[in-house]
């Protein structure tokens, strides 16, 4: 080859080279991994939307079902149209205008330092807690309260769960609970998902005729009584202690209690 046909520059040697040259491998496999990541990208950022919206149908669908009224057939946005969310104030136990209730978000207030504190006594594991969550009531039909749904969320195994409960008018009797959010071991901890294990909840009690809290999730039935009590799940011995010590955090003096009392008493 003479020097008038030898490619010139660093562009002309390097298409010069084999095919299976290792530059141009390794430039081919980068370029794929450039194009590819742009495209999932892309697509990501295009899909956004439609995630939120299909996140928010999903936790509204839960409400309705830990709530009892969830139909398939009927429209989602329909049904949960029954129900009252209001921003509550934990340390008050009263509702709050303080907050716009269609742009409040209950996980960013809990990670924003001026809407929540970091906390010392952690037993579910939640690292900080917002001050202000959102509630849902829903009422009969004479406009009297016949159910309210409290978000809850602690660390289990391997995730924190995000979960509803429900309780009746009387602040004190569990209609149910249930968990939308979690990455608990399938089989094991993720059988806070199995209906048998939810239909435990239904006709529980959060706290005596003296006003302690004595519900409790644990292999053994407790002094109090069973009506306090639902079953270990089987294997999962630190998801069933995740759960327990979330439910009693967030229906003692640190969560809804406050707010319970004041639901007691005829305040809301």
């Amino acid at each position: 080859m003479s020097e008038d046909q030898k490619p010139k520059g660093a562009i002309g040697r390097f298409l010069a080279l084999p095919p299976d040259s290792v530059p141009k491998t390794i430039f081919i496999a980068v370029s794929v991994c450039l194009v590819a990541s742009m495209i999932v990208s892309a697509a990501a950022v295009a899909l956004r939307p439609t995630q939120a919206v299909n996140a928010l149908k999903d936790k509204q669908i839960n409400i309705l079902q830990v709530a009892g009224i969830y139909d398939p057939n009927k429209d989602v946005l329909e049904s949960f149209a029954a129900f009252e969310p209001q921003i509550l104030e934990l340390a008050t136990g009263e509702f709050t205008d303080r907050f716009d209730i269609a742009t409040f978000d209950d996980r960013d207030a809990a990670d924003d330092p001026a809407t929540s504190v970091a906390l010392e006594d952690d037993p579910a594991g939640i690292g900080r807690q917002g001050q202000f969550v959102t509630v849902y009531l829903l009422r009969d039909d004479a406009g009297e309260i016949d159910k309210v749904i409290l978000p809850l969320h602690g660390y289990g195994l391997w995730s924190t769960l995000y979960g509803f409960i429900a309780l009746e008018e009387n602040g004190n009797d569990i209609f149910g609970l249930q968990f939308y959010e979690h990455a608990e071991t399938p089989g094991l901890g993720a059988e806070v998902d199995n209906p048998r294990w939810k239909a435990l909840w239904k006709g529980k009690k959060l706290a005596d005729d003296a006003g302690e809290l004595q519900i409790s999730v644990t292999k053994a039935v407790p002094a109090a009584g069973a009506e306090y009590h639902i079953d270990a799940l089987a294997g999962a011995t630190l998801t069933t202690v995740g759960v327990h010590n979330l439910v009693n955090f967030w229906m003692g003096e640190s969560g809804y209690q406050p707010f319970l009392d004041n639901l007691k008493a005829g305040g809301i």
